[in-house]
């Protein structure tokens, strides 16, 4: 089965949050998808949390290696068709993107942001708890 996964996911493990063994259960020996924004999204999150000073400067480093073992398979979206959920939802389009992936490619979603689980309901993606 595939699986979209959201940018915080794959931060989580990365960090090991303390979600990180609940998100590898429902995740192992199935295909990751995002789409292809991910690495950037992941890039600016770590770098937002070491000028947060959440983040050593080596720990941002360590975490981006982490993510790189995690596979996962990017995916070019419709941007137009993300840009109308975010405009009927009034949400970010980076969290536009990954609903989009998810209800193109009906594969269910792994996020841990409540909004977007309750926007996913609303526009029946399966949402992955």
């Amino acid at each position: 089965m595939k699986i979209t996964a959201d940018t915080n996911t794959f931060l989580a493990v990365a960090l090991n949050e303390p979600e990180k063994e609940q998100i590898i259960r429902l995740s192992e020996g199935h295909e990751l998808v995002a789409p292809e924004v991910l690495p950037f999204e992941i890039g600016n999150a770590l770098t937002a949390m070491m000028k947060k000073n959440i983040l050593a400067k080596a720990e941002v480093d360590s975490a981006w290696d982490q993510v790189q073992h995690i596979p996962v398979d990017l995916r070019r979206i419709d941007i137009k068709s993300a840009l109308k959920i975010a405009i009927k939802f009034n949400i970010y389009a980076y969290d536009a993107y990954f609903l989009e992936c998810a209800e193109v490619h009906r594969s269910p979603l792994l996020t841990l942001d409540h909004g977007m689980k309750r926007i996913a309901r609303e526009i029946g993606i399966t949402i992955l708890e």
